[in-house]
């Protein structure tokens, strides 16, 4: 290497960790300031925060892929027979939840269901200064057209913190079904409507994930859209009703929800973080992620803990990120230097990224999910992606859930999605599914770009990662950003 590079190398991830160390303590001191000093305590281990209550008797449906889950959405909102209660960061008046001949507007579609039950909508405001999307203008001519004619109520939450938003992503209706995941309601910035097949005929795909939940869980959903809704519009709502018993799931909501935002949480709420950690922690055979980004410090330091002493030799961590994340590509790239230098030539860390291939056609598919397996035992699905917006400063909801039937089903549907295989052939021990099928194709695909010939697979290893990384980027972004 040449020396000159190698002395910058070496410069920058000292600067890195030098300013991530600073990072680390600041997250400490206010959380030991709010009242939760436990959240990065190394002895808090398990598969449920304790900060948050654990339901009986929920059912869960994972819906794969926004051509799967928005049109249950519609169908549950057709459907509802007293309220429809919608969180989002954005919703567009324009946005057909299917794609189905003569499918309705979103804004058709809850005027016409406000005809007969309350429909309310609560979005992020945008931000203060119109620098990213969705712009305040957008946002107002949104709310203009959603309530124009129609008994919607629209109403705009502007308490986000400086640079950060409303992030949430809920639909509860007639408090007796709720949809949490990673879908905006939006055609910003990518294609919502991608199936399973992924096809190469359209810009860019677009992965992500949301849980469908039945049963006492529920009503822990609705109460935070009534307490959010309460206090932004000023109008009071009845305490939602619990639901009897609609499956045998164990299920926790998850928020983040920042410090001196909300008078219902004026703490704040980072059962998000404590959960992840916990879980992340109590690891002791594999490590799954979907995500849009990998920033945290935090989460990255307990994965490094787990590859440099791992509990078991067949302990493994693979991520699926996307290839090129709206923003924070560099941070991202620096955390997983730190994971593979702890990772140590070990293999038991496998970075990746997927596309649509058909032929000579190909595009770019959007990983959006925001998903953790761990050990087949626990799994979260949500709106947080692992970066300090979404674990200190952003509004977030997450489901957990420790149902290991569910659990290992999903993850063989996504693992035979991903590889292009069927359920049976990633039915086998993870670790030797991740080293003969997951590592092997995603190699390959990486060496075919490399010489300049056409991939053959969806999967590919996520280019730009290596030990030297830039390491100071990241921590000092979230020292002045997301602190």
């Amino acid at each position: 290497m040449n020396p000159l590079r190698a002395l910058i190398d070496k410069v920058d991830e000292r600067l890195g960790d030098g300013v991530e160390h600073l990072l680390r303590a600041h997250h400490e001191r206010r959380l030991r300031r709010l009242g939760w000093p436990d959240v990065l305590s190394p002895g808090s281990r398990g598969k449920f925060s304790e900060r948050a209550p654990v339901r009986s008797g929920n059912r869960i449906d994972v819906l794969v892929d926004g051509e799967n889950a928005l049109a249950e959405m519609q169908t549950a909102i057709e459907q509802a027979t007293s309220r429809v209660h919608i969180a989002n960061w954005h919703a567009s008046p324009d946005f057909r939840l299917t794609r189905s001949p003569g499918a309705r507007t979103l804004r058709e579609l809850l005027a016409s269901t406000a005809e007969r039950v309350d429909v309310r909508l609560l979005l992020w405001a945008g931000p203060q200064v119109p620098l990213f999307q969705p712009t305040r203008k957008l946002v107002l001519d949104a709310r203009e057209q959603f309530t124009r004619g129609s008994r919607v109520r629209c109403v705009l939450d502007a308490r986000e913190r400086t640079m950060h938003c409303h992030h949430e992503k809920i639909v509860v209706v007639d408090d007796s079904i709720a949809f949490v995941g990673g879908l905006d309601l939006t055609a910003l910035q990518g294609d919502r409507h991608d199936s399973n097949a992924h096809p190469a005929d359209r810009p860019i795909g677009w992965h992500d994930l949301v849980v469908r939940v039945q049963g006492p869980v529920v009503a822990d959903v609705a109460e935070h859209f009534r307490r959010r809704w309460t206090e932004v519009a000023g109008e009071p709502l009845p305490a939602p009703r619990v639901s009897a018993p609609a499956g045998r799931s164990r299920a926790q909501l998850l928020r983040t929800i920042p410090d001196k935002t909300y008078d219902f949480a004026p703490r704040g709420d980072f059962t998000v973080l404590d959960a992840y950690l916990r879980a992340l922690r109590s690891a002791r055979r594999f490590v799954y992620l979907e995500n849009q980004f990998l920033w945290s410090p935090e989460i990255a330091d307990v994965l490094i803990d787990k590859l440099r002493d791992p509990p078991d030799d067949r302990f493994r961590v693979v991520l699926l990120l996307p290839r090129k994340p709206s923003n924070g590509a560099d941070t991202t790239r620096g955390q997983l230097g730190r994971l593979l230098d702890a990772d140590d030539g070990n293999h038991r860390l496998l970075a990746t990224t997927i596309s649509a291939h058909d032929g000579d056609q190909s595009a770019p598919v959007y990983v959006h999910a925001k998903l953790a397996i761990v050990d087949d035992e626990w799994m979260t699905i949500g709106s947080a992606n692992l970066n300090e917006h979404s674990l200190f400063n952003d509004t977030e909801v997450n489901i957990a859930t420790d149902d290991t039937e569910l659990i290992r089903a999903t993850r063989l549907r996504l693992w035979a999605e991903h590889l292009q295989r069927s359920a049976d052939d990633v039915g086998a021990d993870p670790a030797e599914v991740i080293d003969h099928f997951w590592r092997p194709t995603a190699g390959e695909q990486a060496d075919r770009e490399a010489q300049g010939r056409p991939r053959t697979h969806r999967l590919t290893m996520l280019p730009g990662v290596s030990r030297r990384s830039g390491r100071l980027q990241g921590p000092l972004r979230g020292l002045l950003v997301d602190g």
